[in-house]
């Protein structure tokens, strides 16, 4: 592990090693020497990785593709689930996570709401998307589609049910 003397002189260790560019640790890091020189011991590796998560899926911002590769890599999922579980290809999801092209809003909010039901300690953002779902839905069901036939054939009309 290389230590930068920039990040030793402020205080914090520049933690690349979870995949994400801008993570700095100010305290719980102890350098130490081992038998291949000089290595790092980071306290509560766990926590922090889900304090790095919690962080993430709770901040309005669009998740880049190594953000999305170290969410799911913390809930334990390949990339082959994680595609079966959004409905889109295996390749789909290297490419989102490879930063080639950006995940859909619907596929990162179902990602956000997968890591706080697995980690999340408040489950009430849980229950407030479920309910925008469940409402979304309920607005669907409302909806009547009414086919007529007509001299030029059939002709689709949308109409709200009674």
């Amino acid at each position: 592990m290389k230590e930068n003397r920039k990040d030793r002189l402020e205080g914090a260790y520049h933690y690349t090693q979870c995949g994400l560019d801008y993570v700095y640790l100010s305290g719980g890091v102890e350098f130490v020497n081992g038998p291949r020189g000089k290595q790092v011991i980071i306290r509560d590796i766990e926590g922090l990785h889900r304090a790095i998560g919690r962080f993430l899926v709770n901040e309005r911002h669009t998740l880049s593709g190594k953000e999305l590769r170290f969410l799911r890599q913390e809930m334990l999922m390949s990339q082959a689930t994680m595609a079966k579980l959004l409905e889109v290809s295996e390749q789909t999801v290297h490419r989102w996570e490879a930063g080639k092209t950006d995940a859909p809003k619907p596929a990162e909010t179902l990602i956000r709401l997968l890591y706080n039901e697995q980690f999340g300690n408040n489950n009430e953002k849980i229950k407030t998307a479920l309910k925008r779902i469940a409402a979304l839905e309920d607005e669907i069901d409302k909806k009547r589609l009414t086919l007529t036939d007509r001299a030029g054939g059939w002709e689709p009309e949308l109409r709200t049910a009674a």
